[in-house]
């Protein structure tokens, strides 16, 4: 027994006309948000147990089978799952797939956060934390979890369980994406102090890329001065290093040349995530001199593309 909440977020589209077809729900949520959708549909969900999967991912027949046996641990306040993909034929889309896969075989049983395409939660831990903060454009995943444990529950992970997803294929709109990403992290690290070196999805060398990244273009001033040229060029060659052991995993993993490509393409992902750092670093840095607390006053300055 269950049911199928479908939240619209400001389609404009032939979305609602589709949904209709099908024995569903289908609730407005005005253009606001994913965390505001989210919240929509669990707020509005009539069952003990919340699953939340992405309007671009397909479930896999039993990617929910896979997520309920850790929901019979009381001390379980949420378990998320893995991907699959949907468009193995972009090179890009494949990059982040593989990244992806690549991480998520590294974590453990027991994690530190949990991300929103494919995860259940218990609806009364939602209601105990509030659930979702809206004013999180990017990272609302990761906010919703820390304030889960901090409840004194555990969160897990289920790689078996997999919704395919239409991952980016667009190199352009990608990187404006992960800018947005770099923006809302100065944020969720800020207002959760602790998990700026890692947790179980990235680590320390993944978190210093972008400031890496922005230090290496401070440090161009430096080619001016002669004896300085070699010590300009430190930060780059750091951040070259830094996708050593990532690239190296995916080309021992898949054994295809092209992963290659995951170097280049985590070096410019690095430097549009420091730019939305950077972006990120200055708005925090007004509101708390203005003395505002709001996070979204005044918007990201780095728009909302996807």
């Amino acid at each position: 027994m269950g049911e199928i909440i479908f939240v619209d977020d400001g389609s404009d589209d032939q979305t609602t006309d589709i949904v209709a077809e099908f024995p569903v729900s289908c609730l407005p949520s005005s253009d606001r948000g994913p965390a505001a959708a989210r919240n929509t549909g669990w707020q509005a969900a009539r069952f003990e147990l919340v699953w939340f999967v992405d309007s671009d991912c397909v479930a896999h027949a039993d990617a929910l089978a896979r997520l309920l046996p850790h929901m019979d641990d009381p001390k379980a306040g949420g378990v998320s799952g893995s991907y699959g993909i949907m468009n193995p034929d972009s090179l890009l889309a494949c990059l982040i797939h593989e990244e992806i896969i690549e991480r998520h075989l590294q974590m453990p049983l027991k994690v530190d956060f949990l991300a929103t395409f494919n995860v259940l939660y218990r609806r009364d831990v939602l209601e105990l934390v509030g659930g979702l903060d809206e004013r999180y454009l990017k990272g609302q995943d990761a906010e919703l979890s820390f304030r889960v444990t901090e409840q004194g529950y555990d969160l897990r992970f289920e790689i078996q369980s997999l919704v395919k997803h239409f991952h980016a294929t667009h190199w352009l709109r990608y990187f404006r994406t992960q800018r947005h990403q770099g923006y809302w992290r100065v944020f969720l690290h800020m207002n959760h102090r602790g998990h700026s070196s890692g947790d179980s999805y990235s680590s320390l060398i993944d978190h210093i890329q972008p400031p890496l990244a922005m230090l290496s273009l401070g440090s161009l001033a430096l080619l001016a001065w002669p004896s300085w040229r070699w010590t300009a060029m430190v930060p780059f060659a750091l951040l070259m290093l830094a996708q050593l052991p990532m690239t190296g995993r995916l080309l021992s993993r898949l054994r295809q040349s092209k992963y290659a490509m995951f170097a280049p393409m985590s070096v410019l992902r690095s430097y549009w995530r420091g730019l939305g750092m950077s972006l990120g670093v200055l708005k925090y840095t007004a509101e708390r001199l203005s003395g505002a607390d709001d996070l979204n006053k005044g918007g990201d300055p780095a728009g909302q593309d996807q």
